[in-house]
Formats: structure tokens, sequence, C-alpha cells
């Protein structure tokens, strides 16, 4: 497939749809409008208007009057074999939209016949159904659960004789989402080696790795692929207006996240979407999917990008976003490119808590933009030193360091911790350690990372240096054990955020601070999530009375604008440093420190820390009202709190995914926990408006696992 020549025979010069108004091989007759609707609707719009070149090609209709449903069914396909043949030979990209699904064996034979001597053809297959019955055991005869069989070469000898009777090859087809089948078709694909990803798999893995999978197989030998999408693959309450609903399926949002692997794949050569009943769809919900559908599978073409497909070209691929394509906010909510509005429950992992666009933050930000942004260091400006001040002020400590982002925090308190240890503790010469806990997250730089017992974080990163022990979290006799005199420093988050919101037993962080002073130890809280607060109180280490010798903050000190960190400590701590020691050309600007003193404020004056208390609680009290077996445990303090999910069931980006379907943000820790942290400035009604779509969201999940077991 890495053959330039391979790529220059599949260039795509338009896209080119055929309808096909026929509903004989269903049940429900209604299918048959689908298409005439879709084509009345906007979607050839859309897509010029995303500068696709889009084109209606054709609308396929029944024309045999008295004739039966199976001689129907093999005129229309035999028909549709010619024309997607005929697409695909100029070089187009053939796009079907169906009535009952018995029209695949019209789309596939037809691709496979215009590809006929440059390989066999791969199938994606997603459907509710196996759709591999045989006229012999059919238990209901209607000819749209027979396709896939057909294809293979099982079933109506008429069917199959289609396009010179071409066959696709078994190993090279799968099926994803199937729910609902029957044990002749089970018995028929296994038999054949068709691999089938069955809707607990989907649930469980997730689609865009079973999509993964599956493209692997598909692409094994072939000329490339095509894709078949049965609208009752997806659960009902996304996609309504199909003929043979089936309760439990994948979800709008998941579809949407994971077929961006198969947008503009050079070896798509075709896509099919069927089952489309317009009697069904009151408010025109699955046309609108439809039209999302397309936009996805065909992005990347002949067109303007998609800010997802864009990023995916153009960015490392470190990020595995979510969904959604964001372009405003204000308070703790946000609209993305649609218009679609949402609860904010993340808040970008506490860097938001003041909401999006702050008035008073964005105001300050304007005026000190147009006045002085950046100096540097080397010359004193009038905006940082008030900044330190209150900084200090407001966390008890003598000196301040001012940094631009967390990693770089923590990075600062490594070196003092480590020249406080050799000029004030005496510890010899690069001999000093420093001891933290299991997992930490406490940032990803090389340093960071040797401190770090998250597997992938530190694969293929190595050598770390020296210097750091990790003991267990919340174990206060641990870290007595794990003492020695060249021990400098114990560097430990009050809860661990990336962790999975877990909070340590009661009293420990006081333990920790007996433990550190008795033994001339330095106490560094990590607070760059927990702190400014995030937890009810400004500090989350106030909790448990402690005072540490050294504070990181980060995250919220920006306002949600700016990147705004700090290492703040006692002043025999911060007096290691001497000039030259340490520095950042962007750390202090004027810019930053104007926007760090003002969110300062803000949190002090809108009594942010108190609002936390009391709207943590609420929210606590109304998650402990689910009562979901999807649920494991529910912890955290204020407004950080954390939704441990029973993965053997689901995961917990899928449910994400799904609360995305019902207007809530929010980000997976490790795929376990569901992290519930938003802006400080959200409202009591706002938590009661996430809730309803939480409560929904879950409760769709566990309608997915009991139809999928």
């Amino acid at each position: 497939m890495n053959d330039p020549k391979w790529y220059s025979q599949h260039v795509v010069k338009a896209i080119e749809i055929v309808g096909v108004a026929c509903g004989h091989g269903a049940r429900d007759r209604n299918c048959e409008f689908g298409p005439d609707v879709l084509r009345a609707a906007d979607l050839l719009e859309r897509l010029r208007a995303r500068r696709f070149a889009a084109y209606w090609c054709d609308t396929i209709r029944p024309g045999t009057a008295g004739a039966t449903n199976l001689e129907i069914v093999t005129q229309v396909c035999g028909q549709l074999a010619q024309r997607v043949e005929a697409i695909v030979r100029r070089g187009d990209f053939p796009l079907v939209l169906g009535g009952d699904h018995s029209c695949a064996i019209g789309t596939w034979k037809g691709v496979a016949q215009a590809h006929r001597g440059q390989g066999p053809i791969g199938l994606i297959w997603i459907d509710a159904h196996m759709d591999a019955h045989t006229p012999q055991t059919s238990p209901t005869g209607a000819l749209h659960g027979m396709p896939l069989a057909c294809l293979l070469g099982y079933g109506d000898e008429a069917l199959i004789r289609i396009g010179n009777g071409i066959r696709l090859e078994p190993r090279q087809v799968c099926l994803i989402g199937v729910r609902s089948f029957e044990s002749d078709e089970a018995e028929l694909l296994a038999r054949l080696g068709v691999r089938t990803y069955h809707m607990e798999e989907v649930t469980r893995r997730g689609l865009k790795a079973v999509l993964r999978d599956a493209l692997a197989i598909v692409q094994d030998g072939t000329a490339g692929f095509g894709v078949s999408i049965d609208l009752d693959a997806l659960d009902p309450s996304n996609a309504p207006a199909v003929s043979t609903p089936v309760a439990g399926g994948i979800s709008q949002s998941t579809l949407l996240s994971a077929l961006p692997q198969l947008a503009g794949h050079p070896a798509l050569l075709g896509a099919e979407i069927v089952e489309y009943n317009p009697s069904r769809d009151v408010h025109a919900t699955t046309a609108r999917l439809i039209t999302d559908v397309v936009d996805t599978l065909v992005s990347g073409r002949d067109c303007v990008q998609s800010p997802v497909q864009i990023e995916s070209r153009y960015g490392a691929h470190h990020y595995d976003p979510l969904p959604v394509v964001l372009v405003r906010g204000e308070g703790a909510c946000l609209w993305d490119e649609h218009g679609r509005r949402y609860i904010d429950m993340i808040s970008a992992y506490s860097a938001v808590s003041h909401g999006h666009c702050h008035p008073r933050l964005t105001r300050v930000l304007s005026e000190q933009a147009r006045t002085l942004a950046v100096t540097s260091r080397v010359y004193y400006n009038n905006s940082l030193p008030p900044f330190l001040q209150r900084l200090c002020e407001l966390t008890g400590q003598d000196l301040a360091l001012p940094l631009n982002t967390g990693l770089e925090a923590v990075e600062a308190a490594l070196k003092a911790a480590r020249k406080w240890g050799q000029k004030v503790k005496g510890i010899p010469e690069n001999q000093a350690e420093i001891i933290a806990c299991e997992g930490n997250f406490h940032g990803r730089s090389i340093a960071i990372l040797a401190m770090s017992s998250e597997p992938q974080y530190r694969d293929g990163f190595g050598p770390f240096p020296p210097g750091f022990k990790r003991i267990a979290y919340g174990d206060a006799d641990a870290l007595t054990r794990a003492i020695t005199a060249n021990t400098a420093a114990f560097l430990v988050e009050p809860i661990q955020g990336e962790g999975g919101m877990i909070v340590p037993p009661a009293g420990y962080l006081g333990r920790c601070a007996e433990i550190c002073r008795r033994n001339n130890v330095l106490l560094i809280c990590d607070e760059v999530q927990t702190g400014l607060g995030r937890t009810g109180r400004m500090l989350a280490c106030e909790h448990d009375g402690v005072h540490p010798d050294g504070v990181i903050l980060g995250k919220a000190l920006g306002g949600g604008l700016l990147p705004v960190s700090a290492f703040v400590a006692r002043r025999e701590v911060m007096e290691v440093f001497t000039p030259g020691d340490h520095g950042s050309t962007f750390g202090g600007n004027p810019l930053a420190a104007a926007v760090g003193l003002e969110a300062l404020n803000i949190l002090i004056e809108e009594k942010l820390p108190q609002r936390a208390a009391e709207l943590g609680d609420y929210l606590a009290a109304q998650l402990r009202t689910l009562k979901s077996p999807l649920i494991r445990e529910l912890r955290g303090r204020g407004l950080l709190i954390g939704v441990e999910i029973d993965t053997t069931r689901v995961s917990a980006r899928a449910a994400c995914e799904r609360l995305i379907d019902h207007g809530i943000l929010t980000k997976d820790a490790h795929g376990t926990v569901l992290r519930l942290a938003p802006p400080l400035v959200i409202t009591r009604e706002q938590i009661d408006e996430a809730m309803r779509g939480i409560r929904a969201a879950f409760a769709e999940l566990e309608r997915t696992i009991r139809h999928a077991a």
C-alpha cells in the first residue's frame, strides 16, 4: 500500500451519490423513500459548501410491475452493480444511500468488478444483524437479512450471479456491532472465517480500537476496502428512523469519533449507508446524523478539510481527542462548530476554574496586552511585584518563582530541593534523593518521568536520571521507611488527579508533614490541579492543616487564558537560588503577571473556594443517587470528583463519548475513571442539567450492555 503508483491509481476526482429507492427486501417498505428525502435535504449543499466535488449521480427504482420481491431486488442490484462499477472506473468515489440492506449486493459486487485483476476487495460491515441468512435459514424470508451471505457466495443463485458471480473473500470481511442474530448465521460466518466483533466487544474495547483491527484485516492483500453502515447498528436513541431498531447500539458520538480513521483513507474504495426510514424520523434526527456520517467519511478527499482532519494530518499524535470541535466558551459552558452547547465538566484539568472568558480576566488581558506584554526578566516590570506579593500572601509562603507551565514549576522545585539538600542539609554532592508516590503525575519531562510509575509515560524515553524513589500513596509508614540521610524532599499530590482522583486516608498529609520535620526533609506539595480553590480550600493541603515547605501551582493561576505557574516556598528553600541558577524568558512576563494577579483576586472576591466546597457536596450527593451497576466508586473533594467505572462492562472513554451525546464534556483517567471537575463558577442549575445528561447516558450504557450480553 506504500507504492506511489498504487496511490495514483486511487485518486478520487469526485463523490458520486447513488440512491437506491427500493424497500422490497425489507419488512417495512418505507425505507424506499429514504434516498429521496435525503436528496431533498441539505446533504449535497453541505458537501459542496465544504468544497467537495459531489454529485447525485442517479436514483435507482424498481421497474418491473407484478414481479416478485426477489425479482425486483435482483433487477435493482444488477443495475446498481453496473452503475457503481462505472463510477469506480471513472476514478470517482461511489456513495450509495440505500433503502433496505439488500442493495449491498449490488454496491460491493460493482466495486469488486471494477477492481477485478487488481486484487479482491475488503469490506467493513457495521450492522446490528449478521445479514448472513440463506433462503433456507431465514426465519422471515426478508431479503435484507441475506446480503452478506450472498456477497460471500451463499444464498439465492440469482443474487449470487450478479456481477458475473464475483464473490468477496470471507477472511477479508469484518462485521462490527452485532447484537441480534440466529445461530445458523453465526455458524456460517464462523466457518467461513469472517471476523465478527459483537457489540459486547465494541463496548468493552471501544469502536476506535475495533476499527483499527478491522482496517488491518480488510487491507491485507486487497485492492482496497469498502464500508457498509446499516443505521440499525446505532442506538435507537440516536438513530430512531430505522426499520429494525435494536436497543443497545453504538452511540452517535462513538461512531463519529471512530470514522475519521476511514476518512480520506487512500484504500477506501466506496461507502454505503442503508435502512433510513423517513416515516420514523419525526424530527429529522437521523437525517442529520446521516449527513454527519457522510461528511466524516468523505473528509480528506477533494475538499477543504475539517479541523479534525487537518490536526490528524499535521499534528503529532500524542493526544486522542474526543470528537468535538469547540469554538466558543462562556462560564461553565462551551459551544461546538455546529452551535451545540455543552456543560464543561473538566475545565481543562482545573485550568479554567474561573470559567471560560471571565470578563474581568479578558479585560485585564486586553488592557495589559495593549500596554506591555513581554520583557524577559533581565529588566523589572511593574506587573510582576504585586502578583508575587499576592501569591505569597495567599499561600503563606515567603518567596515565589514565576514560571509558565506546571511541569516547569515542578522542575524548579526539584532543583531547589536538591540544592537545599546539598547546601543546607549537607547531603554529599550528587547524592540527594527525592521521594515521590506510586500513581503520581507531576508532568512528562525526562526528570519527572524518572519518578513516574505509569509504563506508557516511560516507554522508550529512558535512560532516566537517578536520585528518585517511589513509595505507596497514602501510606505514611512507607515514607518513614524510605527516608535516608540523603533524602532531600518528599514530593506529593494532596489528591492524585491523573492517577484517578485518589484521595488519601484522613490525616495522611499531616502525618507526612510530621515525619518530614522529624527527619529534616522538605515537604513539597504539587497543587497544580488541586490548588487555588478546587477542593474547597485555597490549597488542598489545608484540609489536613499542613503548611508545606514548598507548593507548586499552575493551571488555574492563568485564569484559563494563559499558561502561568509558580513555585512558592519558605525563604530557606528558595534562597538557595542565585542569579543564573534558574530562569525563563516568559516566566513572570507582564501579561502573565497581570492575569495571574487578577485570577487570585477573583478567587477571593468571588469566594470560589467556598463555592467549590458547597457545590462539590451537592454534586457528590446527586451522583450518589445514580445507583448504576457501572459505577464502582465515587471519590473526591470539593469540585474534584472521580467516578470509577466497572471496566469489565464498559470503558470510561466510552462513557465520555456517550456523555457528549447528552451535552456533557469530560475526560477519563486511564480509561477507568470519569473526572468531574467543572469550572468553580458553575451554578446549581447547571449541575442539575449536567446530572440529567449523566443519568440518561448511564441508562443508555446499561441498556447497551444488557442487549450485548
